[in-house]
């Protein structure tokens, strides 16, 4: 829940839904349920969460990479003989089975059970709040350890379920069509606070195994990664490769590198990278066909410009038509919509096996575009299938959760200024009414 004076509990309410901010959790007038086989509710439903104990010092362990955590281990005492051992076990505990605790560990000796929970920690971000909109997409609002917030979604669909993580707080971008650009960098998220996001969104879905059985198989609820929430994540480019190859690790989460995207805006130097040391598929936030209008939506265009990074796309390793790069395009009325547009699209990523996708503006308020007219983006999808690339129209999703990256964030901040504010004005009134 949010951390508010507990001496005042102001109502809000949102999305139809009344909750009353103050010392004690709060449930929405219609809770979600538990099971992955009840039906999503039918309209959005709010939810706030109480804030996790501190750690107290203990080393958190989520996000370690295997090498690390063994160095941790038996920095605290492990014997080094057995610290691989070690190593082995607790990965598969809080990766392959969800644990949260040490005590679940059942094939550890109660005394070294004991040691990790004197020692260590195992540590996710906390739902600070939850929205699920009618269409099932679900929309956290997650604090950090240093009490910032970012923003995780799950859109469910009929084969797949994808989940947009974070990779930073803020964005330094200030791409003019993103909500998220009007929010300034604060810093990059760690390897915990991004793979963290994976398993708290699996913990709400509960979607972990039960005991004593197999890991689910990739048609389970969480079946693909994105890396297209808050932030570049090719300017936090170390710690994003550990959380990705964490959640690769086939003893552990277990993604296939084919169900992780990571979407740049463009740093074209750190492509090759990506394709080297993580290897998962490319997704390019384009959206123009010329720098004059690139250089306005996506201004670090201005520092490698349309041809530098299509040359770095052409030199992405192991580029197929199996692995196709993905161009995202956003289609803003009057700005990129137009039917030469789409043309010079189809120049520009002639001989590269990709796919584009369309994608409706999401306005947001204040927004200074408009979404393109549906029979503008079916025209616009016609000519780049004509000339052989799929072109599909990204159906909008969440629209009544406040579905653009960052609004949840945004709202949130907004709301502790406004508790804020009567908090002083309260302050204000009784110290008038003190008598000189």
């Amino acid at each position: 829940m949010f951390a508010v004076d507990e001496r005042i509990e102001p109502r809000i309410r949102i999305a139809g839904f009344q909750s009353t901010l103050g010392s004690g959790s709060t449930e929405s007038e219609e809770t979600m349920p538990k099971s992955n086989s009840s039906p999503i509710p039918a309209r959005a439903d709010v939810k706030t969460f109480p804030l996790a104990a501190p750690n107290r010092g203990r080393v958190n362990l989520v996000g370690m990479t295997r090498p690390t955590m063994r160095k941790a281990l038996v920095a605290k005492g492990t014997p080094e003989a057995k610290a691989k051992m070690r190593v082995a076990q607790i990965w598969q505990w809080i990766y392959q089975k969800g644990a949260r605790e040490f005590q679940c560990m059942t094939n550890l000796a109660k005394e070294y059970r004991n040691f990790l929970q004197e020692n260590f920690s195992i540590a996710v971000p906390e739902i600070t709040r939850r929205l699920v909109s009618s269409d099932g997409t679900r929309k956290y609002l997650l604090r950090i350890t240093d009490g910032n917030e970012i923003e995780t979604v799950y859109i469910p669909d009929v084969d797949r379920g994808t989940l947009c993580i974070s990779s930073q707080v803020g964005c330094t971008l200030n791409c003019s069509f993103c909500y998220t650009g009007t929010q300034p960098l604060v810093r990059n998220l760690a390897p915990a606070e991004i793979v963290g996001q994976i398993l708290v969104a699996r913990d709400d879905l509960d979607e972990w195994p039960e005991p004593g059985r197999h890991p689910k198989n990739e048609t389970r609820l969480v079946s693909n990664i994105v890396l297209m929430g808050m932030g570049e994540p090719l300017y936090n480019f170390d710690n994003v490769r550990d959380a990705v190859l964490i959640a690769m690790d086939n003893e552990g989460i277990s993604f296939s590198k084919r169900r992780i995207t990571l979407s740049t805006s463009g740093v074209a130097p750190m492509l090759a990278r990506v394709g080297e040391e993580i290897g998962c598929r490319l997704a390019i936030s384009l959206h123009a066909t010329t720098d004059n209008v690139r250089d306005k939506l996506v201004p670090i265009n201005r520092k490698w410009n349309i041809e530098a990074l299509m040359k770095a796309i052409r030199e992405y390793p192991e580029l197929s038509n199996s692995d196709r790069v993905t161009f995202e395009y956003v289609m803003i009325k009057g700005v990129n919509d137009s039917l030469d547009d789409a043309h010079r699209l189809v120049r520009m990523i002639r001989g590269i096996p990709s796919k584009v996708n369309l994608i409706p503006f999401n306005e947001w308020p204040g927004a200074p575009y408009e979404r393109s007219d549906p029979e503008q983006i079916r025209k616009f999808a016609h000519v780049v299938f004509r000339a052989g690339y799929a072109s599909p129209v990204r159906t909008p999703r969440g629209e009544d959760i406040m579905a653009a990256c960052g609004q949840l964030k945004s709202d949130s901040v907004k709301l502790r200024r406004s508790l804020r504010t009567a908090r002083e004005d309260r302050q204000a009134l009784a110290n008038s009414m003190r008598p000189n």
